[in-house]
C-alpha cells in the first residue's frame, strides 16, 4: 500500500520559496508549488519508489488520484513520472483514468504528457479506443480533450493514420483557443519530420490559424 506521508515530508524538507514564486508566475499562478526543480524532486521519488517497493506492484490508480488531489504541482508532476515508469502496466480500463486526469486540474504540463505517453500508447495497442472515446474527444467542448485527440499520435512517425490526424485538426481548425491553435501547430511539425510533403501540401490547402501555420511550417523548406 502506498502512503503520501513520507513523500510529502520529502518534499517539505526541500521547499523552496524563491523557486515557489517563479514557478507559479511561469505557470501563469494557476497552481501552487513546492518550488522544487525536476531534477531534485526525481531524486526524491526514485528513493519513494525505493522504500515503497510502489514500481513492483500492479499499476496503482488510486495512488495517481490521490496525488492528483493534492494542492501543489509537484504531486501531479509526480504522478505523471510514475505513469511513465508504468506505461507496460498499462491497459484500456485505464483511459477512463486518463480522461479524468486530463480534465481536472487542466494545463499543457500534464495534458501532453498524458496525451502522446499514456493514451498514445493504449491506442497503439487498442487502437479500437479512437472510436469508443478519442473520436468524441476531437469535438468536445472541454479544449484539453481536442487538444489530447490532436496530440495522442504525435510520436507516432510513420504509424500515424495521417486521415485521422487531419480530421481532427479540420475539426478545430477554426478554434480561437491559444492551446488548440499551438497543439495543431505542433501535430503538423512533428509529423512533417516524417511526412514533410503530406504536411505541405495540408498546409496550403486548409484555412489554419497563423500560429498553426508558423508552428507546423517550422521544418519545411
Amino acid at each position: 500500500m502506498y502512503v503520501l506521508k513520507k513523500l510529502t515530508e520529502a518534499l517539505e524538507a526541500n521547499r523552496n520559496d524563491e523557486n515557489a514564486v517563479n514557478m507559479e508566475r511561469y505557470m501563469k499562478n494557476q497552481f501552487s508549488f513546492y518550488g522544487i526543480k525536476t531534477p531534485e524532486r526525481r531524486i526524491i521519488l526514485l528513493a519513494y519508489f525505493h522504500d515503497s517497493g510502489i514500481l513492483t506492484r500492479p499499476f496503482q490508480p488510486a495512488f495517481v488520484l490521490a496525488l492528483w488531489k493534492q494542492d501543489e504541482r509537484e504531486y501531479q508532476n509526480i504522478a505523471l513520472d510514475y505513469i511513465e515508469k508504468s506505461l507496460p502496466k498499462l491497459n484500456k480500463n485505464h483511459l477512463e483514468l486518463f480522461e479524468k486526469l486530463i480534465v481536472t486540474k487542466s494545463w499543457w504540463d500534464t495534458v501532453d504528457v498524458l496525451a502522446p505517453k499514456a493514451v498514445g500508447k493504449l491506442a497503439m495497442e487498442h487502437p479500437e479506443i479512437i472510436t469508443e472515446t478519442i473520436d468524441a474527444w476531437s469535438t468536445d467542448s472541454n479544449k484539453w480533450l481536442r487538444r489530447a485527440a490532436i496530440l495522442f499520435q504525435l510520436k507516432y512517425k510513420e504509424k500515424t493514420d495521417q486521415e485521422l490526424l487531419y480530421r481532427y485538426i479540420k475539426e478545430s481548425a477554426n478554434s480561437e483557443a491559444f492551446f488548440i491553435q499551438k497543439a495543431i501547430g505542433w501535430a503538423l511539425r512533428e509529423y512533417s519530420k516524417t511526412n514533410p510533403e503530406s504536411v505541405r501540401h495540408f498546409i496550403s490547402n486548409n484555412e489554419l490559424a497563423k500560429l498553426s501555420i508558423r508552428e507546423g511550417s517550422k521544418y519545411l523548406h
